[in-house]
């Protein structure tokens, strides 16, 4: 598999830039994200970087076929509808885990967004991990892992960072793409803590 994603992206025109962190546990940003073609373009890099991504996606595509195929792409389904818990259970498989990474696209949505979501940032803080800056660069075909960031707690400091970084990527469909900026103060957005009793999702 790893050949023929080297193959697939030769062909394509892409390459990729980066080393992969010595820790075996991290939270990989995924950004930016305007395509469904990200994905593809993400998973096949992942393959020739040799890392085994875990990702979410609505449980509406777990259905036969799509279901298995998915799993063994490394989704694990979720119910968007529900919402409550799936920062806490992904810290609790962050946690439960020897060796995990959980790709994230914290925009959300392929479309313009006013500000990224803070689950990514909020499940490396609560599990202890690093968040390793992810991008997929349309603008020179490259698909990348830049360096491993370990979260302070300070949100509007870390966003900073965050921001800086990805200012010279360019996305799949640019007017797509909304500000690197965490919500507006008063939000949300309190990393909660690391479970005491660990279990996988």
């Amino acid at each position: 598999m790893r050949r023929l994603s080297r193959l697939l992206f030769r062909l394509a025109g892409w390459r990729t830039e980066g080393n992969v962190p010595p820790d075996p546990r991290y939270v990989l940003i995924a950004a930016p994200h305007t395509s469904n073609w990200d994905a593809v373009v993400m998973l096949l890099a992942a393959r020739i970087f040799g890392i085994e991504l875990k990702w979410f996606i609505k449980d509406s595509w777990f259905v036969f076929p799509l279901g298995p195929l998915m799993r063994a792409l490394g989704g694990v389904p979720i119910d968007r509808s529900a919402r409550h818990g799936m920062v806490e259970r992904a810290i609790e498989r962050l946690a439960a885990s020897e060796r995990l990474v959980l790709a994230v696209p914290p925009e959300g949505t392929r479309k313009p967004a006013p500000f990224w979501k803070t689950g990514f940032y909020r499940i490396a803080h609560g599990a202890g991990v690093p968040i390793v800056l992810g991008y997929l660069d349309y603008g020179r075909k490259i698909a990348g892992l830049g360096p491993a960031f370990t979260p302070t707690g300070n949100l509007q400091a870390d966003f900073e960072v965050f921001r800086a970084f990805y200012a010279s990527i360019t996305a799949r469909y640019p007017k797509n793409v909304g500000p690197v900026a965490a919500p507006p103060e008063g939000g949300d957005t309190t990393p909660p803590a690391a479970p005491r009793n660990p279990s996988a999702v």
